[in-house]
């Protein structure tokens, strides 16, 4: 039972927008063809003042890739980015560093630069050892609150002393700061991760619900049980633990159930193990892949938390503000 989370929706602001969202939420879906349709469109049933967190800019003729980098993206912009989130009706971003441009985190602070603090954060990478706190800390003033570590897109392998020998040499150097270690790693790593992360004393976020491998007879199979997942269990005992938060988002990377019932049923019980740290991220612009809608996602994301009241706000705005918020230097931007 979500006690805390009884309560009506908390908004912030009188707008027609938000008066538009709670009568929307209040709204019910109806189901024509086997498919759910909803009488108010997606971006008036989006909290306001909601956060995509986790989305990149690029733009390889202007920023070039790193050498070595995986691929070569087409070009991605900061404009095309809020035309994007402006279909969504969501105003608040997170850029995160995307792995082909390594610890030049050039493109990245421009964009944030234009956003500005009011509706931007960002999210880079580092190498510990050439990486001064004063550069840290000019970066918290434009909107920085994390690092990334990615594992996954680089294919990169780490025993348990490499990997927690990595996070403390992050943790060091944001720990001031009270900035978050965003992680993309796979699933199997979670119990690595479980044992490393009480002693970091830093905030912990997890890519792409932890880049589970699915069975392939999970698309049919609807008792699919998450816990069968090497390291599942070890997530959720992280989320649980109070500093680990979980990005749902990028599910084509993860599924081939094109209605997701895998991945929905994962939700599903991140949500009620934790609802405090689940938060909703849409991982535009989908790079190596075309096509993408991320209407329907983000549709089975709004119906798993119509399951309880201000379960919405929780997940598309609350939760990514508190992982964002810095526990010290309130004297900078929050």
């Amino acid at each position: 039972m979500l006690t805390s989370l009884q309560s009506k929706p908390c908004l912030l602001d009188s707008s027609p927008r938000a008066s538009i969202y709670l009568a929307a939420s209040q709204a019910e879906p109806t189901i024509k063809d086997d498919q759910i349709t909803h009488p108010i469109p997606l971006k008036d049933r989006i909290p306001p003042g909601s956060w995509d967190s986790h989305m990149h800019v690029v733009e390889p003729n202007r920023y070039p890739v790193s050498l070595g980098a995986a691929y070569i993206p087409s070009s991605h912009t900061l404009e095309e980015a809020l035309a994007f989130e402006s279909t969504l009706g969501i105003k608040n971003i997170i850029l995160v560093q995307p792995s082909i441009y390594g610890t030049d985190n050039s493109c990245l602070l421009e964009a944030l630069k234009r956003i500005g603090p009011s509706h931007g954060r960002g999210v880079v990478v580092i190498d510990p050892a050439t990486t001064c706190s004063a550069t840290l800390r000019a970066w918290h003033t434009l909107g920085v609150r994390g690092v990334r570590i990615n594992l996954q897109s680089v294919g990169r392998v780490l025993t348990k002393s490499e990997l927690a020998r990595t996070l403390s040499q992050h943790a060091e150097l944001i720990r001031p700061l009270g900035w978050v270690i965003q992680l993309y790693l796979p699933l199997h790593m979670m119990s690595m991760l479980k044992r490393v992360a009480p002693s970091l004393g830093v905030k912990l976020c997890i890519d792409h619900f932890g880049c589970p491998r699915l069975p392939s007879s999970s698309t049919t199979n609807h008792q699919f049980n998450p816990y069968s997942l090497p390291g599942f269990s070890a997530l959720i005992a992280l989320l649980q633990a109070g500093q680990t938060y979980v990005k749902i988002s990028a599910p084509y990377r993860l599924s081939r159930d094109k209605q997701l019932r895998d991945l929905g049923i994962i939700t599903r019980e991140l949500l009620r193990r934790a609802p405090r740290r689940v938060i909703y991220a849409t991982d535009w612009p989908h790079t190596r892949f075309h096509g993408v809608d991320v209407g329907p996602f983000t549709e089975l994301c709004l119906r798993l938390c119509a399951s309880e009241t201000g379960l919405t706000e929780r997940v598309f705005r609350l939760n990514a503000e508190e992982m964002m918020r810095p526990a010290v230097l309130d004297q900078m931007a929050a």
